[in-house]
Order: structure tokens, then C-alpha cells, then sequence
């Protein structure tokens, strides 16, 4: 069993069966012997860029994930402080606090952000 957070444009691409998500990604996905763990950063990403016209995207992000079998994954403090202490190599904030939820929480992050992999975190090539 794998643990895996996704990454928001993995999401997405999930959900609107985009062909840039690789069949690896999608296999991991599917697979129900894994968990598939969307931050709540990921939710306060989408609704920042719908609200601003930057994003189509489901409007009931929560049951969307539930409805997906994925599994929630809460801000804590401890996410905010590690997410703080990071070096500024990504300029992200939200891809900041999904590095720092992954390395908290033992867990390999979906995406295909190049600049990810330069923090100490496990990273799946989401287009592979």
C-alpha cells in the first residue's frame, strides 16, 4: 500500500480524465489498495483561482474528494510551521505547504512540478 498526495493540477486532471495524467499515475490512483490523500490547500487553491477566473473547476470540491474514495487531508499547525521553515526554492505557497504536509506525514507527492523534487520529499512523475 502506497500513500500518495496529490498534487491540485493531478486533481484536476483526475477529475476531467485529461490525457496529461500518465496511465502510471492513473494506475496508482485507481488502485484502492493505495490512499490517495488532497490537502486543503489543494480546495483553497481552487477556489482562489475560480474566484479570480483563472480556473474551471468542480464548485463542491469536499464531495467531490469524497465522493472519489480520496481521503482529506488537514492543515495542522505543525504543516504550517514546516511549510514556514522551508527553504525558498519554490515560490508557491500552496506547493510549499503540500511539500511540507508530504514530508510530515511520510507521504510521496503526485506531480509533475519540476521544482518540487528539489526539496527532500518522494515525488511521482505525474505525466509518466
Amino acid at each position: 500500500m502506497r500513500k500518495i498526495l496529490i498534487d491540485t493540477h493531478v486533481l484536476l486532471w483526475w477529475l476531467s480524465d485529461d490525457d496529461s495524467l500518465g496511465q502510471t499515475a492513473r494506475q496508482l490512483m485507481a488502485n484502492p489498495r493505495n490512499e490517495i490523500f488532497v490537502s486543503s490547500a489543494t480546495s483553497w487553491e481552487i477556489a482562489i483561482k475560480k474566484k479570480k477566473g483563472f480556473l474551471v473547476a468542480p464548485d463542491d470540491i469536499d464531495g467531490v474528494v469524497e465522493d472519489e474514495g480520496f481521503s482529506k487531508l488537514p492543515i495542522t499547525l505543525f504543516h504550517g510551521e514546516q511549510a514556514g521553515s522551508l527553504k525558498e526554492i519554490h515560490k508557491d505557497p500552496f506547493d510549499r505547504m503540500l511539500i511540507a504536509q508530504a514530508q510530515s506525514e511520510g507521504l510521496e507527492l503526485l506531480t509533475v512540478d519540476e521544482i518540487i523534487p528539489k526539496y527532500s520529499v518522494r515525488v511521482i512523475d505525474a505525466s509518466k
